[in-house]
């Protein structure tokens, strides 16, 4: 039943692969054999619809033309340059491309092979300079908890996830942590605009107990990811935040690896919220849309420029600002940009919400629906009225996942904090999606919902 694996009717292989990528006695994944927009298709033809772009990644879909030609001439032409001897074209264009996207304050980039080293770099970027303006004192980095920003261990340490930190805790410098401002399951007392005005003074709170002197940046998702399900706070939220930053001179990082490149209608889900804009940013996931490994960071030329004067930046990767990469990622960004990829994910999500709240009222386990554009994610419960969680033997989301992939449905998902803080499946097609695959999506995702209820009703768990 739902608490066991049951067979997926895939071929069971064995070998030494499947231990590093699932748990021990899980039923092998499906071989991937071709993919081609939304769609993809196994090794004996099953065909599959993506309602998660991956994990949030393949922004405009697979097989795209000019993606595959820009990868082609590049590869052609020279696929690996040290930026310590060259500069090249396609990192050249692509910065160009990125910074004019994402606008004022935000004139370099900073390219890298995805969100945990961007992560890393933009810790790094801040304290860096931090040092050269003279304030070496700064070095603690505030997060939310909770919160994902990578596996890494810069990046894990500035992530909110008690798992993880029970395994690789005793090997990090674990930074201070702020409550993230849920706006569906709130403490006793709150309201979802109360809560979020706690929140934020406890981030004012936890400035002045760590020491103004000693705070160097506060990271956040501002539209959330898997550690919080497209969590969205209140629009009082975001300025509120920036106005904390701003009076002790903390740096406000925006960690927009899912909701950057255009997936929340607007290229930074930081254009929402004007007034609250971050002083560093960073994307990753969608700005390549799976083509390739990449990541970025984003920041205002003074930074970059004051760090440069003293003796530039103490960071580095092999394989930062590649030119195949580069040149990849700016094809994609020119069909982002050429299609109105943008707007098309604030008008698609509009009709995503829309046809998941005609599902919502027939069925009794999905509680909430919340995000912005095309970054989506749907609560899962035993009970809707109360908000009830489902017992963590159940392994909600995962059975869900199995039960999609029966029907040729792709979802993604983590118990964050195994489940602690409730379950959550991302809804989040490319920016391509049409309405009638929407409607595919929706319909296979109704149908999945239903028969979990099914197996819960038999077992008697609601």
């Amino acid at each position: 039943m739902h608490g066991a694996r049951a067979s997926t009717g895939f071929p069971q292989r064995g070998g030494p692969v499947q231990a590093f990528y699932s748990k021990a006695g899980a039923p092998r994944r499906p071989v991937i054999a071709r993919a081609e927009g939304l769609y993809m298709w196994d090794s004996e033809g099953r065909q599959y619809i993506d309602a998660s772009s991956g994990p949030v990644a393949t922004n405009i879909g697979h097989g795209n033309r000019r993606v595959l030609q820009a990868m082609t001439e590049q590869a052609q032409k020279v696929c690996f340059a040290s930026r310590a001897v060259f500069e090249n074209e396609p990192n050249i264009e692509l910065a160009d491309l990125i910074t004019g996207l994402a606008g004022s304050g935000f004139e370099r980039a900073f390219f890298v092979s995805g969100g945990s080293e961007a992560t890393e770099a933009v810790l790094k970027l801040a304290r860096n300079y931090a040092v050269v303006r003279g304030e070496a004192s700064r070095h603690k980095v505030i997060s939310r908890d909770p919160g994902f920003h990578g596996t890494s261990f810069g990046a894990m340490s500035v992530t909110g996830d008690p798992v993880s930190l029970a395994c690789y805790g005793p090997m990090l410098q674990i930074m201070p942590k702020v409550p993230a401002p849920f706006s569906y399951r709130l403490p006793p007392n709150f309201d979802v605009a109360g809560y979020a005005e706690f929140c934020a003074a406890e981030l004012e709170r936890t400035i002045l107990a760590e020491g103004p002197e000693q705070v160097l940046a506060f990271i956040m998702e501002p539209v959330g990811g898997l550690a919080t399900g497209a969590l969205v706070a209140p629009d009082s939220y975001y300025s509120t935040v920036r106005q904390i930053c701003d009076r002790y001179g903390v740096l406000l990082i925006y960690d927009e690896v899912m909701s950057g490149a255009g997936r929340t209608g607007t290229f930074l889900a930081a254009e929402h919220w004007p007034d609250a804009r971050p002083d560093l940013a960073i994307l990753a996931k969608g700005v390549a849309a799976g083509y390739t490994p990449m990541g970025a960071v984003l920041a205002p030329a003074a930074m970059v420029e004051a760090v440069a004067n003293a003796g530039g930046f103490l960071h580095g990767h092999t394989y930062a600002a590649n030119p195949l990469s580069c040149a990849i990622g700016a094809a994609v960004l020119r069909e982002v940009i050429d299609h109105g990829l943008v707007a098309r994910a604030a008008t698609q999500g509009a009709y995503l919400r829309r046809r998941l709240e005609e599902i919502q009222r027939g069925s009794a386990i999905l509680g909430d629906i919340r995000g912005k554009g095309l970054l989506m994610a749907i609560e899962i419960v035993a009970v809707r009225d109360s908000k009830t969680i489902l017992p963590a033997e159940c392994q909600a989301v995962y059975r869900l996942i199995e039960l999609g992939l029966e029907r040729g449905l792709l979802l993604y998902s983590r118990r964050t904090a195994n489940g602690l803080y409730g379950e959550w499946l991302m809804i989040t097609p490319a920016l391509t999606v049409t309405d009638a695959e929407i409607d595919e999506i929706v319909g296979k995702l109704a149908d999945t919902l239903a028969a979990y209820e099914r197996e819960l009703r038999a077992a008697g768990r609601i």
